[in-house]
């Protein structure tokens, strides 16, 4: 940082040096920074990773204040805590050395690992996958007594939670050490610091939040201190813009603590109704229509701020950012029903969750705010929504690290991301700790690499000029300055568990910057090299300030997958299908019709000018037996309607095929481009007309398009655009991966692979009876997508699991999550598949959760009649057909098993060749199945080190589609 930016703070620190006594609020062994509403339920994106300027002496902690019991959704479906199952595990059919689930209380055994594996650390079992390093990592936790520091409670405020005596110290051990964090940028400081406390208490005070309120007065705002918030995560803004900024966060608070004491401690649920459905009312998109008299402090409050911040910002930024801030409030009167009471979430639906209630996607609105404005078209592309979120994720989980020991050891919280990963891999605390900073690093990883790979290509495709790229720059740039100030923000706080009681927290040098007589605690050596100097100006000599050798070991794994490993038949667990499957009585007439459309198509041929695009012929079309699948899913289907389904299982699948062989193996990005480019073409959403077909995919696309989307609504036929928009979209995310050698970031993947295996798309079918008598926002409300998407996750999951082999042994791919789990974890197969059958479970526990709890309080909320919610009863019924139909295609399709996918890589039988033994030489001259052809020549040009089957009699790969 430059001189002129660090003069201000230096003369600050010298006036607070000079001020004397320190303030009425500001008494010995309390913080600024300490109040429980900051680090409320995740009700706000809690502050990341920084370094602080060490010209600047901030105030230290050295106390914390408990925060009022704020309603916090208690975390998702997986059922109340207890001791580890130790019927979790499903045992694996084919696995001689199946993962084994430990008696409550001990850690699951690793299975053992080609190669050998790392011993688990002696004092914690490590759990399947997880190995403790050596050094600060591998430490147990501090015994009661030993390094503990007290927590000293103030007098109790009127929000102050319940629970321990006022006053009282009690001297507690930290349950785990901190992991070392992913640090890549140094924290700053705002200069305007002191003026934005001055702005911020005169504004709530006249918005009526303090004194009469009952629920703050001063002396709480002063505690809470969300001006030292707001500087950390926003150093660069002007004064007005760090007040405006700090009064939104002020807002949001009072919010929370105001529907607690109004609506949530009565449990006056239609209350909490009414006075929500007020609020966006005062967030208008155009200021001239006026808003209604506010009736108590926060609308007064949300009607000013509104005023004061719109008017600079375009229409489509008003209207994200109304959606995020009704998102955030919607969410309380969720809270308010309880549903989630004495739950787990399973670690899939924690993030979901986590991002809803949590506050960071808000929080980037206002870092948009605060820097510049996104063009428009661009705010809701792949790349910025994947920012967003994995801000959202690193904040989250960042401050899940941070008050792992105040939430789930004080207070009984079970919404801790640490918490989750303990009882789903049924693991110590300290294990689950660096499991989640893993994770909190992958997304920071993947953070990054959208930055250096998707946005460059998303300039260039919308035509950005060089002052909208800034803008984006600006933005990215801001979220950046979030992570590392909010982390500075819990390092400096003492209502978290950061190292300030003379523990040693690693990963961090904050406090070895700490100036002498601050307050804080004493300098601490650089990662345990005594000889490297500290204290002002010497940040740079922290070799360990960005990264760690466990860190650049998960970045390296990464990107050094070896594709076509020999890893045996897929080992398949005891799937737990709870719901019957039932199968339409026109399957055997839909397997003729849709071998005959997709020769009508072309798809069971090569097509005109295209190298290697024979990926089908009659005999692969009749093995995959797609409409076997659809006769599952809509077992009540007509015959033409089971056609329908089946043809476009047929579409999909054929182009997923399609994909990664003739642009993939090739490395043809911009021909896939083009290629996706022109499928949009045949989809309009009017009569326009479409382009002459080039090939199956637009011929068969054109066809279904116009048999399926011209019945439809106009809202619902873009709806349904879309869900093929998404698919085709990500089958380029995939070809940009598999490009890279990139095993996908685990959350990344989850989300994407709802999108290539078009479970939007099949999903959508099943809705198309519907028509319009549901209301399109039930179908986005929270409970509907937690619904589809725990489905849509199961189905994905178990297609991974039985395409294992065919996948990484015969395509070289790395779209596989139980390959994800294995990059992870660094586990092996055996262990990584418990994993992800454990969270199949999971996934269906939540589906099922959803079904019987959350949806009748969704119908209530709607409003919804007899009639409307008999259809979604009956969609929920069809999702079962879904799920069911899907696994019985996967055990009943010629696709998976060793022995299918040998048999394609043999010659085809020449029609009505002799037989039997001794006869095999007749059948030299026939012709290889089309797959192989397509992918022969360019392994034959570019020879490959891999691993294949013994049986094998040629050294060809064979690429199938994963659906």
């Amino acid at each position: 940082m430059s001189t002129t930016q660090r003069t201000p703070h230096t003369r600050q620190a010298e006036q607070v040096e000079r001020s004397g006594p320190p303030a009425p609020w500001r008494s010995a062994g309390e913080h600024p920074a300490d109040h429980p509403a900051l680090r409320r339920t995740g009700r706000l994106p809690e502050p990341p990773v920084a370094l602080p300027q060490p010209s600047v002496p901030v105030p230290q902690p050295s106390s914390a204040v408990p925060r009022p019991p704020s309603a916090i959704p208690r975390a998702a479906p997986d059922g109340p805590r207890a001791a580890p199952d130790a019927s979790r595990a499903a045992p694996l059919s084919a696995a001689p050395n199946a993962l084994r689930t430990a008696p409550p209380g001990a850690a699951r055994p690793r299975a053992a690992r080609p190669g050998g594996c790392p011993p688990a650390h002696p004092a914690h079992p490590a759990p399947p996958g997880l190995t403790v390093p050596s050094g600060v990592h591998g430490e147990a936790a501090p015994e009661e007594g030993d390094g503990a520091r007290e927590l000293r409670e103030p007098e109790r405020s009127k929000g102050q939670e319940p629970g321990r005596p006022e006053g009282s110290k009690e001297p507690k051990g930290q349950p785990f050490r901190l992991p070392e964090f992913y640090m890549p940028y140094p924290a700053r400081l705002n200069p305007h610091l002191e003026e934005a406390r001055r702005h911020t208490k005169e504004w709530a005070r006249g918005m009526g939040m303090l004194e009469g309120s009952g629920v703050w007065d001063e002396r709480d705002l002063d505690a809470h201190d969300y001006a030292l918030l707001c500087a950390y995560t926003h150093p660069d803004c002007s004064a007005a813009e760090l007040s405006l900024v700090t009064d939104w966060y002020v807002w949001v608070f009072f919010f929370d603590d105001h529907f607690l004491e109004v609506f949530k401690r009565p449990q006056d649920r239609e209350g909490g109704k009414r006075y929500l459905d007020r609020l966006p009312a005062f967030m208008p998109m155009d200021l001239s229509a006026g808003m209604p008299e506010p009736a108590n402090p926060v609308e007064a409050g949300l009607a000013d701020l509104w005023a004061r911040t719109v008017p600079d910002m375009s229409l489509d930024w008003r209207a994200r950012f109304a959606e995020s801030t009704e998102n955030l409030l919607n969410e309380s009167l969720w809270e308010l029903s309880n549903i989630n009471a004495d739950r787990i979430a399973n670690p899939v639906e924690y993030i979901e969750m986590r991002r809803k209630v949590g506050g960071a996607p808000w929080s980037a609105g206002l870092v948009e705010h605060a820097t510049a404005e996104v063009p428009a078209r661009v705010a809701r592309s792949r790349p910025l929504l994947v920012l967003r979120d994995t801000f959202s994720d690193g904040v989250h989980l960042r401050n899940d690290l941070f008050s792992y020991q105040r939430e789930v050891e004080d207070e009984g919280e079970l919404s801790n991301g640490v918490l989750v990963l303990e009882k789903f891999l049924g693991c110590s605390t300290q294990e689950s700790a660096e499991a989640v900073n893993d994770l909190l690093t992958s997304r920071l990883h993947q953070f990054e690499n959208t930055v250096l790979t998707e946005l460059g290509p998303l300039f260039a495709e919308f035509g950005l000029d060089p002052a909208e790229c800034a803008a984006v720059l600006a933005y990215v740039k801001g979220l950046q300055d979030w992570q590392s100030g909010g982390h500075e923000w819990h390092m400096r706080s003492s209502r978290y568990m950061n190292g300030t009681d003379g523990t040693a927290a690693s990963g961090f040098s904050a406090s070895s910057a700490t100036p002498a007589g601050s307050g804080g605690a004493p300098p601490l050596t650089r990662n345990g090299f005594p000889f490297l100097p500290v204290g002002l100006g010497t940040s740079a000599a922290d070799l360990g300030l960005t990264t760690g050798r466990r860190i650049e070991a998960a970045r390296a794994r990464r990107f050094s997958h070896v594709p076509h490993q020999r890893v045996g038949p897929s080992l398949l667990p005891d799937f737990d299908m709870p719901f019957p499957l039932s199968l339409s009585p026109h399957l055997k007439a839909s397997r003729r019709g849709t071998v005959e459309w997709c020769e009508r198509m072309g798809m069971l041929g090569p097509q005109p000018g295209v190298p290697h695009s024979h990926v089908w012929d009659a005999r692969r079309c009749a093995d995959i037996d797609l409409p076997l699948c659809a006769a599952g899913i809509h077992p009540d289907a007509s015959p033409e309607e089971l056609d329908l389904s089946s043809h476009w299982l047929a579409w999909g699948t054929y182009g997923d095929d399609y994909y990664p062989v003739v642009f993939g193996r090739t490395r043809d990005f911009a021909g896939a481009k083009v290629c996706t480019d022109r499928l949009r073409d045949f989809m309009p959403l009017d009569s326009a007309s479409t382009p002459v077909p080039l090939n199956a995919l637009e011929r068969g696309l054109a066809d279904l398009w116009s048999r399926t989307a011209g019945p439809m609504e106009p809202e619902a036929r873009q709806s349904f655009r879309t869900a093929i928009e998404d698919m085709l979209d990500s089958w380029l995310w995939e070809l940009h991966n598999q490009a890279l050698n990139r095993v996908p970031d685990p959350v990344d993947y989850i989300e994407m692979r709802r999108k290539t295996f078009g479970s939007d798309l099949t999903m959508s079918l099943c809705r198309l009876a519907h028509g319009r008598r549901v209301p399109p926002e039930v179908y986005r409300s929270g409970p509907m997508r937690s619904l589809e998407n725990a489905a849509a996750d199961y189905a994905c999951l178990l297609n991974d699991v039985f395409s294992y082999q065919k996948e990484i042994e015969f395509e070289g791919e790395v779209h596989n999550g139980v390959l994800v789990v294995q990059d992870f974890f660094d586990c092996d197969y055996p262990t990584a598949l418990g994993i992800v059958d454990d969270l199949m479970k999971g996934r269906m526990r939540q589906f099922q959760h959803v079904a019987q709890h959350e949806l009748p309080v969704l119908y209530e909320d709607f409003g919804l009649d007899a009639e409307t919610r008999g259809i979604l009863d009956g969609y929920v019924h069809e999702l079962e057909n879904w799920l069911a139909g899907i696994l019985n295609w996967h055990r009943g399709c010629v696709r998976y098993r060793e022995e299918d996918l040998l048999g394609l890589l043999a010659p085809a039988d020449p029609v009505g060749g002799p037989r039997g033994l001794g006869m095999s030489a007749a059948r030299v001259g026939a012709p290889a199945a089309p797959l192989v052809q397509a992918l022969a020549a360019p392994l034959v040009q570019a020879p490959t080190a891999r691993l294949v089957p013994a049986s094998a009699s040629r050294h060809v790969p064979v690429s199938a589609i994963r659906r």
